[in-house]
């Protein structure tokens, strides 16, 4: 295939309308700048798009045996000092291709909140549960995570034929499932979960950090950090701040 008189516009409209091995050597072969940029950026999409496809390894399995419905779950927030644990779980369309979708602790805010868009327009289904700072003092930190994760499990409509699970056994659920280590980078349904628990409970301590300004929670997002720290020593605990957790256990104690 002779492209050597096309401009680099007619070269880009012709790999939306056919592109194949021919035109793919031919492209290769170009020596001109604009041209061997598309090759470049043809090459970055297809290894993408291979990263995204074995994502979809433990959901391929799934189906291999039957399992139409294969929910995502994973939590956020099980480490902070203050705010809920969230929980999501997400069914995805099957092998549904979302750039860049990874563990979300791994993308930036910016790039969270541009595939948590594409989730929810395109999901199958969508569920979270929120469990509270109290109850997370009631029943501990674990407890609450592995309630939230059978809430948002149950919760989801329609109802799914498989689960992956991120890291925690769920030894009630009655529902085929797989606990997978590091799952939200091993699985496209897991990262899809860890990302939509990760927007929105980030989203929620934006607004408590309007309620609770002196101790940063829209930069920390509950987490101990220095600032957060020394604002709890000068300030004391807030309504949100888990009571069961050091060193707020501690301050509750003196007092």
């Amino acid at each position: 295939m002779n492209i050597g008189k096309l401009s680099i516009k007619q070269i880009k409209d012709l790999m939306v309308k056919e592109c194949n091995d021919e035109l793919l050597t031919a492209i290769k072969n170009d020596a001109r700048k604009g041209v061997q940029s598309i090759y470049k950026s043809y090459q970055r999409e297809m290894k993408e798009r291979q990263r995204v496809a074995n994502l979809y390894t433990f959901e391929n399995e799934c189906r291999a045996n039957g399992y139409k419905l294969i929910a995502g779950v994973d939590e956020v927030g099980r480490g902070p000092l203050a705010g809920p644990v969230v929980v999501a779980s997400v069914i995805l369309p099957e092998n549904f291709f979302i750039e860049k979708i990874n563990d979300s602790k791994k993308l930036s805010e910016a790039t969270r909140e541009k595939i948590y868009d594409i989730i929810m327009e395109n999901a199958i289904a969508v569920n979270r549960a929120i469990i509270d700072e109290k109850t997370i003092d009631r029943v501990n930190i674990y407890q609450a995570a592995m309630n939230g994760m059978y809430e948002a499990i149950y919760g989801l409509n329609p109802k799914p034929d498989a689960v992956l699970i991120d890291a925690m056994p769920l030894e009630s659920l009655d529902i085929y499932h797989q606990s997978i280590i590091k799952g939200d980078a091993k699985s496209a349904s897991i990262a899809a979960a860890s990302i939509v628990a990760k927007v929105e409970r980030d989203r929620m301590m934006n607004e408590f950090d309007k309620i609770y300004p002196q101790y940063g929670f829209a930069k920390n997002k509950g987490y101990g950090t220095s600032e957060h720290l020394e604002a709890l020593r000068k300030y004391g605990p807030c309504e949100i701040h888990r009571k069961s957790f050091e060193p707020i256990k501690s301050m509750v104690m003196q007092k």
